[in-house]
């Protein structure tokens, strides 16, 4: 098993286990996927998986979506190679996004006791409808910045714009979140916490 921060990932589950450091290391994939990816892969990975488990919750549905946004990157490799954080986020809250509103269509299925409720279900639904009712760019940095912990100098590297350009999609980007959500303890600042 290996860990990659707070993510543990073993045999079987797709990345890291042995049957896949056989696979790299026979060169089955070396031939399709350039050696930049190869060395690029585990952070973007992390970063992918982080900004759908913040969305969604759940870490099978977040791995699924981490894995899809890395098949895509290699897929556009030579245009994304400079600056891949900022493409494979958008991706990673993308499809977490959409896979949380198809998950709101289908009815629930009971698995535990009845009366058990995530208590964090109500929050992520609130927050995911807010997310997508930001502009573009406003929605690309707050989920940068906050679910995906970069700095304001990586966010504007992986944009490409400037860190004012940031701060101002940032300070707006918030300021609309807490006034879909109506949070008045989120008034002062940018103490925002991702969990």
């Amino acid at each position: 098993m290996r860990r990659y921060g707070s993510l543990e990932i073993g045999r079987g589950e797709g990345f890291g286990g042995s049957d896949d450091a056989e696979f790299w290391e026979h060169g089955l994939m070396s031939s399709q996927v350039p050696r930049s990816f190869e060395l690029a892969f585990a952070d973007l990975y992390r970063l992918a998986y982080r900004v759908a488990f913040r969305i969604l919750g759940d870490r099978p549905e977040a791995e699924d979506i981490a894995q899809e946004a890395l098949a895509r990157a290699t897929l556009r490799w030579d245009k994304l190679h400079d600056r891949p954080e900022g493409w494979v986020t958008r991706v990673a809250s993308n499809l977490a996004l959409d896979r949380y509103r198809r998950r709101r269509r289908r009815p629930p299925v009971q698995t535990g006791p009845l009366g058990i409720v995530d208590d964090r279900t109500v929050e992520r639904s609130d927050l995911v409808n807010a997310l997508r009712r930001l502009p573009r760019r406003q929605r690309e940095v707050v989920v940068l910045r906050y679910l995906a912990d970069l700095s304001e100098g990586d966010v504007a590297r992986a944009l490409g714009c400037s860190v004012g350009s940031v701060k101002t999609h940032a300070s707006r980007g918030l300021s609309a979140l807490r006034g879909q959500l109506g949070d008045p303890g989120m008034a002062g600042g940018d103490d925002v916490r991702a969990s």
